[in-house]
């Protein structure tokens, strides 16, 4: 089992980082672009959403980010330092009373995106898993 981790202050600016990251990933790992879009806009999503709602774009707060090569899955954990949330209270972006809405739209994305998504620790945590095959 290989695993990598980093830790980005919470900036929106620091996604870049993570961005460069799944590149590196691409490269070591062998993701296929099928698979590889996929994973960008999952786990940069995922990772803004720690920052903007997890951390309160506090930059003393970090978000770690850990890739773990597991069998044929990649998993990306993600955990923010701050309250969580809960998903049963999330709207539902596909509502028609909520289309109008500019936010809501990144969890739903994450779940279609993902062939897997866990919250963990109260929403503290997320771990997106992607199959290779």
């Amino acid at each position: 089992m290989k695993s990598i981790k980093i830790s980005i202050p919470s900036l929106l600016e620091n996604i870049k980082i993570i961005e460069s990251f799944i590149d590196n990933a691409k490269d070591n790992f062998e993701i296929n672009d099928d698979i590889y879009g996929n994973i960008m806009i999952s786990v940069t999503e995922c990772i803004s959403n720690a920052i903007i709602h997890g951390n309160q774009n506090d930059k003393n707060k970090l978000v770690h980010l850990e890739l773990l090569m597991e069998n044929d899955q990649l998993k990306f954990i993600i955990e923010d330092e701050g309250n969580g949330f809960d998903l049963d209270v999330l709207p539902d972006p596909t509502a028609p009373e909520n289309l109008e809405k500019t936010g809501g739209r990144g969890i739903f994305l994450i779940k279609h995106l993902s062939d897997e998504v866990k919250f963990e620790e109260g929403g503290k945590k997320t771990v997106l898993s992607f199959y290779m095959d």
